[in-house]
């Protein structure tokens, strides 16, 4: 397919039978122009199918108005529900953002920072704390402004916004311990920064009340059907376990699925916790207990930081903490 070639800011302005210059000023604003001359040029734009060409504008002024924004998966709900709360913020000051996929592999998401760097991106939203040394390399290179987003326990680059994971976990875990639980086992999937986090959580927790830790893990992606094969995995290896902490909702409401196709009831005779409280686990019977997480919240404020800063603002705060609710739920006694 032969790619067509464009429609200029002259072919608009001989269209309306105005200067190049003209056109160049409604683009700008369109209120620089006579209400007559706008009607004009709009519906010219509209006829020709005008595209704006903005990289002499890159050239010149090294500015894209382009956000960079990195998440390792466009389906997790998690992610999806930070991204809108990136794009009520970016959108409404005129910001375009650009989003990469990187499958949790720093490999991969130094490979998407290369290339939204050679866009002349303003600024980038990453959802990771670790990076493999050229991509920090890089990013101190380009001198932007750039926020890591979900969790603020471990070291950053130059700003955090989200939650303690590591903490979150661990009371989530004493929370079960305090309703009788004393066999739990954690569920974790992916096994990325904060699976690890969380893991460590749990483990201190268990540690604390003088409790065996238990742990069944796979590189797999969460699912439903992920979390009913490691309920089965888990009877196997652990046969007096009483209770289950998954490191997110998918893998919990997977785990109580499961246990109602088998008649176990829940709570009675397992108790299931989740991670994030994700809508299903929220509306599904019982009512799954999970860790709250501001996952919108944790988009709007890193989105606001950044542009803030964008702005001239100086960083107040390295570490924004926007915290989280244990949520028992019905899932657990």
């Amino acid at each position: 397919m032969t790619k067509k070639r464009r429609p200029t800011l002259q072919d608009v302005a001989d269209l309306v039978g105005v200067t190049k210059m003209t056109v160049s000023r409604y683009l700008k604003d369109p209120l620089l122009v006579s209400d007559k001359t706008r009607e004009k040029i709009a519906s010219a734009l509209d006829t020709c199918g005008y595209i704006p060409n903005r990289a002499p504008e890159i050239l010149a002024q090294a500015k894209s108005r382009a956000i960079g924004v990195l998440v390792p998966s466009l389906t997790n709900q998690v992610f999806a529900e930070v991204i809108r709360g990136i794009e009520k913020v970016t959108g409404k000051y005129g910001y375009q953002t650009m989003f990469a996929h990187y499958g949790y592999r720093p490999e991969v998401e130094e490979a998407r920072v290369a290339s939204l760097l050679s866009y002349n991106i303003d600024g980038l939203l990453l959802s990771e704390s670790y990076h493999t040394p050229r991509t920090v390399r890089m990013i101190e290179t380009a001198g932007i402004p750039v926020i890591e987003m979900m969790d603020i326990a471990s070291p950053s680059i130059q700003q955090c916004v989200g939650i303690d994971n590591t903490q979150a976990a661990y009371e989530m875990v004493q929370a079960m311990i305090a309703r009788g639980h004393r066999r739990i086992v954690y569920l974790g999937a992916r096994m990325d920064v904060r699976t690890k986090l969380k893991m460590q959580g749990y483990a201190a927790a268990m540690d604390q009340a003088g409790l065996p830790t238990a742990v069944v893990t796979t590189d797999e992606a969460s699912s439903f059907s992920l979390g009913a094969k490691l309920l089965k995995n888990s009877m196997q290896s652990y046969p007096d376990l009483d209770s289950f902490f998954c490191t997110n909702d998918d893998l919990a409401a997977g785990v109580i699925f499961e246990c109602q196709r088998q008649g176990i009831r829940v709570p009675e005779e397992i108790g299931v916790a989740g991670f994030h409280g994700h809508d299903i686990g929220q509306s599904m019977t019982p009512k799954l207990a999970s860790v709250i997480t501001p996952r919108e919240q944790i988009g709007r404020i890193s989105a606001t930081e950044l542009l803030d800063r964008l702005q001239g603002k100086v960083v107040e705060k390295s570490i924004i903490n926007l915290g989280y609710e244990i949520d028992i739920g019905e899932s657990l006694q």
